[in-house]
């Protein structure tokens, strides 16, 4: 019987940070993922700590962002190779309105870190941009793919990690524990994003998830070296090629390529980019979202054995590794979850 302090489902962005945590605490463990991919694998893996929309600043943004970074670079070291890349952000002003609320922002004490009062002229002949643009800080690109293939392997290389599905029936619960197909464990943490609308555990949650799809074009003419925002994004991922998107879709929750997302995105492509370009692959997730917008984390109210660490959204990069910290100081040490993340906020009955 293998015994282990944890077992995790899910090798995402909270799959990994999980880990992480845990390696560092020395606490042993095994990863469950069947490799069948997830809005992680497809994501376009970009960190902007500014919400470009509204011009504010997402939940807790500068301590996520302020932990991430460092957090990244270790994993970089450990898994010895660079996934991290320093990317500017150029946000594309579609008036001048548009640069005066830029130049409002930066005024304000917790956006001027992050936000350029300096504008960047359109020297790019392919690039519809008559106001300029405004840039980002600190932000940049982590290279997802790369990353959860090179930490699977790391977890193989220290017989840590199953490639297999796992199997919610076969959980067994013991007077220390669960015990799952020859494995004793203290407790099982599920990182498995969307597909938590299949765990009979935790599938009351309210999960909701959207589809989101991108295209990914060819075009030798464009030569960006900064993401481009403007109602979508263009991520430069190197020999020419540049991802674009994403849509959302809320009702279609299946992995299936569309033709009308495809339309959507040629047609802003089109509108912004004036250069040749082929499209070379279609791309789709579903990104692990909840009702209020915030994560899931919290130990199931009957089974304590069992862990949720969910609902990380479109900004699982920037806070991933926090809310990690957050959840293995409340499992070993008795730390409060931060309320806003903590499932107990849909208990009727608090």
């Amino acid at each position: 019987m293998q015994k282990v302090d944890y077992i995790i489902v899910g090798l995402g962005l909270a799959g990994i940070a999980f880990c992480e945590q845990l390696e560092n605490a020395g606490k042993s463990f095994l990863v469950f993922d069947n490799g069948l991919g997830g809005a992680s694998r497809v994501a376009a893996g970009l960190y902007n700590p500014v919400i470009l929309k509204r011009y504010t600043l997402p939940w807790k943004a500068i301590e996520q962002l302020d932990i991430a970074i460092p957090y990244f670079k270790r994993i970089e070291r450990k898994i010895q190779t660079q996934c991290i890349q320093e990317l500017p952000v150029q946000k594309v002003f579609s008036s001048i309105e548009d640069q005066n609320n830029w130049f409002t922002a930066s005024d304000k004490p917790e956006l001027e870190r992050f936000v350029s009062t300096e504008l960047i002229s359109d020297t790019n002949p392919f690039i519809n941009a008559p106001y300029a643009y405004g840039r980002v800080l600190e932000t940049g690109r982590i290279d997802i793919k790369i990353l959860q293939k090179k930490y699977q392997a790391y977890l193989e290389s220290k017989n840590a990690f199953a490639k297999a599905d796992f199997d919610y029936s076969a959980i067994e619960f013991t007077e220390h524990g669960i015990a799952y197909k020859g494995i004793r464990a203290k407790r099982i943490v599920f990182a498995e994003g969307y597909g938590m609308k299949n765990n009979p555990y935790f599938k009351q949650l309210p999960l909701v998830g959207n589809k989101g799809e991108y295209i990914i074009v060819k075009a030798t003419h464009l030569k960006l070296t900064a993401a481009i925002k403007t109602s979508f994004f263009i991520v430069p991922l190197g020999d020419d090629l540049y991802k674009v998107g994403a849509t959302f879709n809320w009702e279609n929750k299946d992995i299936v390529p569309t033709k009308s997302a495809r339309e959507e995105l040629i047609q802003k492509f089109t509108s912004l980019v004036s250069c040749e370009y082929e499209i070379i692959d279609q791309e789709v997730g579903i990104r692990p979202t909840v009702s209020d917008r915030r994560a899931l984390l919290g130990v199931h109210p009957e089974y304590p054995q069992l862990v949720v660490f969910n609902g990380l959204g479109t900004r699982g990069i920037m806070m991933s590794a926090m809310l990690a910290i957050n959840l293995y100081e409340h499992l070993e040490n008795g730390e409060d979850l931060l309320e806003e993340v903590n499932i107990k906020r849909f208990d009727k009955n608090k």
